[in-house]
């Protein structure tokens, strides 16, 4: 065992894999403690899936005992509207946080959708529209380390569509490493309808014109370039959460497989703890439990990279960061109001990703003063998100009375014509949503649990009643039969009412904002490079760091994120390493005293040579 290391991460997901990876491609020497355990390969877990016949996104990964992983069951709707949380995170309302995440070796990147747009210049800056926070750092910022992530993850999408449909500055010359997916049947559908047509928000002041717009993915297709290699090409597995079986779309494991020998990880450690010195407040490294024991790791440098909720839990168990009363605080989420129905034709749906295309007209413009903006995922899974799985729809059609051949054509007719649309909002930083360590509730260690106050304020709700109405305006450009409805109950435990009208809304899993950035550590956990204000050796990275989530998929800016603090980090060990220069300042001369020695002659000039040679 190395007794001590340049850097220990904490967490083996999108940003922990990818800070190990660029540092031990510098040579320094990493250990990364991933509290779950090893995943074994996509096939094995596809299998594994299929044989438990299907099941919650986590269902087909291995569990820890000891590192529990919050799960969309966990929740239940109540007749009354209200809902019950069990497992991991201790729920106290007023309405559920309702995302899981998986704690493995990978992540929560292992069972992703793999979707990967930018934020938006204007995502950066929602304070100054009176809702959240500014980031201290903007999109031209980013801009470069978004063309290193989408090469690292391998992004398919067209540079040129998303400059014209989304308004991103990407620039000219620039070309995403492989092609964009393909559109689905359903997706060409749409388009051929609704792209030129305008439909009214009504928080908008002019009508929004409609373009069916492809969404970049961290998924295998073809090369821009000749000659370049990602894997195999998406096959059209529809299975991308929770698993690509052919290994097509990116996960963390990817990365990792080319991970320098100077990195090493540990599976099963739960770091208890981390260690600062009481006086200068350097991090000095960590504690972890594995095989009954503790154990204790020293480094000149800590990275917590463990998820947006474990991350907050772990600089409250170990009460550093906190100067600004802002760890915990500001959970967010993308909140995604589902909307469903039949489309008067086949549209080809359980087939491919989960989604290829969009409606980007939403996430951005004046409106965005008056309500949350939305972006439109359409999906290509029929009804299965909404609760209304191919199981599901089979046996409401045998409880109706349908057998044999009257049951297989309705069920065919029915399930070829089901859409979903999911309309993803952005939800601004409130102090009041937050993660703490619940007072009377351990894990299977004995560490407190962590518990979580979550509720959606006015602006995310006139979001919701914004995005159904334009859902109602599509539905009936498309001649669809609407099937959507939000029934107190067991399946809605996301289930509101706004202004008389009920909506219902799952959690996108898009966790961020609990030790998030600022330009004063007096308002922020971390700087604009998610290094801790109080504790200049200690980073917190990924999607906890962002003051805003905007309307896009938080991964690929997590990994731009991650990779731009890799850069500092690096810089950091560094100065750790060079040697101290001390310039003196020497005393003006002054008159002579009596009993002073003269002065020293100078010393003759000696030229020095600009380089010396190295030695053996």
């Amino acid at each position: 065992m190395t007794a001590r290391w340049d850097a220990v991460v904490v967490g083996a997901g999108f940003a922990g894999t990818l800070v190990a990876h660029r540092l031990g491609a510098q040579g320094w020497r990493v250990l990364v403690l991933e509290a779950g355990r090893t995943a074994p390969t996509g096939p094995e877990t596809a299998a594994a899936y299929r044989a438990a016949g299907g099941g919650p996104p986590t269902s087909p990964y291995p569990h820890s005992p000891d590192a529990p992983s919050p799960d969309v069951t966990d929740l239940t709707g109540l007749p009354d509207g209200g809902f019950t949380a069990t497992g991991h995170l201790r729920q106290y309302g007023p309405l559920p946080y309702a995302s899981g995440y998986l704690r493995a070796n990978g992540g929560t990147g292992l069972l992703w959708t793999g979707l990967t747009p930018r934020m938006h210049p204007e995502d950066f800056r929602i304070g100054d529209l009176g809702h959240g926070r500014n980031w201290p750092i903007g999109y031209h910022d980013l801009e470069p380390y978004y063309r290193d992530a989408e090469h690292e993850l391998g992004v398919a999408a067209d540079a040129g569509e998303q400059r014209r449909a989304v308004g991103l500055p990407i620039p000219d010359d620039y070309a995403y490493p492989m092609r964009a997916i393909p559109a689905s049947h359903l997706d060409r559908q749409l388009a051929h309808v609704l792209d030129g047509r305008s439909v009214r928000d009504p928080a908008m002041p002019d009508p929004a014109r409609l373009a069916v717009t492809g969404t970049p993915h961290a998924r295998n297709g073809l090369p821009t370039r000749p000659g370049d290699t990602f894997g195999p090409p998406c096959a059209g597995s529809a299975s991308c959460v929770p698993v690509c079986p052919t290994g097509a779309k990116y996960t963390p494991l990817r990365t990792q497989a080319r991970w320098a020998p100077s990195v090493e990880l540990r599976t099963e450690a739960v770091v208890a703890r981390v260690l600062a010195d009481p006086v200068t407040g350097r991090a000095t490294g960590v504690e972890y439990l594995a095989d009954a024991a503790a154990h204790r790791v020293d480094a000149d440098l800590v990275v917590l990279a463990a998820h947006a909720v474990e991350n907050a839990r772990l600089l409250l168990l170990s009460g550093l960061a906190n100067r600004s009363d802002q760890v915990g605080r500001n959970l967010m989420d993308h909140p995604a109001l589902l909307t469903w129905g039949l489309m008067p034709d086949p549209v080809g749906p359980y087939r491919g990703p989960g989604s290829t295309s969009g409606l980007e007209a939403f996430r951005f413009g004046p409106a965005r003063a008056r309500r949350a903006p939305f972006r439109i995922e359409i999906g290509n899974w029929g009804w299965s998100w909404a609760g209304g799985s191919p199981e599901a729809e089979a046996a409401a059609l045998m409880a109706a009375g349908l057998r044999g051949k009257q049951l297989r054509a309705c069920l065919g007719d029915r399930l070829g014509r089901q859409f979903s649309l999911q309309f993803e909002l952005e939800q601004p930083a409130d102090p009041a949503n937050r993660v703490t360590l619940d007072p009377d509730r351990r894990d299977p260690l004995g560490l407190p649990a962590p518990a979580v106050r979550y509720d959606l304020d006015g602006y995310v709700r006139a979001g919701m009643a914004s995005a159904r109405a334009v859902s109602d305006q599509l539905f009936a450009l498309l001649g669809a039969e609407d099937h959507t409805a939000y029934p107190a109950g067991p399946q809605w435990p996301g289930r509101i009412e706004h202004q008389g009208v009920a909506y219902g809304y799952r959690g996108a899993g898009h966790a961020g904002g609990t030790h998030l950035m600022g330009d004063s550590p007096a308002t922020s956990v971390v700087d604009h490079w998610q290094r801790c204000w109080d504790h200049p050796n200690l980073y917190a990275v990924g999607c906890g760091s962002m003051p805003s989530l905007g309307t896009s998929n938080p991964s690929l800016t997590m990994a731009a994120l991650a990779l731009r603090s890799a850069e500092r980090i690096h810089q950091d060990l560094l100065d750790l390493r060079r040697p101290l220069s001390v310039s003196a300042r020497l005393p003006s001369p002054a008159a002579p005293r009596p009993g002073d020695l003269p002065p020293l002659a100078p010393r003759p000039s000696v030229p020095c040579p600009s380089a010396l040679p190295e030695t053996p």
